[in-house]
């Protein structure tokens, strides 16, 4: 065992090594630590409040494009996420990650692309660097209209 101790600003650290049996070595350390703490707000609530199917042309009609208005409560988000799953949400098809500029509110638009008709379940993940929340909706995509 060895032992080795310092003065600095009138507190004393003193450090011991010792050897352990198992193969591995244990450090202790005995005197006064202090760190900042931040408290963050984070996002705290998404929603979705409208989905709207966009037109396009006969030639990409395959491709039906949903807007998805979305709102949240808390931080600004910094990016944003959708997972589009089969309707039990159990079975992920597609993740689309994107980063996003929200300024004064955060209210945004997302706006995401369906190969083919069908009924899905899409999650939209908001995120910062401390947070994420995320809002479900159930959609029926039929031809290039949804509800």
């Amino acid at each position: 065992t060895t032992g080795e101790s310092s003065n600095s600003d009138s507190s004393t650290t003193v450090e011991t090594t010792e050897d352990n049996p198992d193969g591995g070595c244990h450090i202790y350390r005995n005197g006064y630590y202090n760190t900042g703490i931040s408290v963050v707000e984070g996002i705290l609530e998404v929603n979705i409040i409208q989905m709207t199917s966009i037109q396009t042309t006969e030639s990409q009609a395959e491709n039906a494009l949903v807007d998805f208005v979305v709102t949240c409560q808390g931080s600004l988000p910094t990016d944003v996420c959708t997972a589009v799953s089969d309707p039990t949400c159990q079975v992920s098809k597609n993740v689309v990650c994107n980063p996003v500029t929200v300024t004064d509110e955060c209210l945004l638009t997302v706006r995401r692309a369906f190969e083919e008709p069908g009924t899905y379940c899409v999650n939209i993940t908001l995120g910062d660097d401390t947070s994420q929340a995320l809002a479900s909706a159930l959609i029926s995509v039929n031809g290039g209209e949804s509800t």
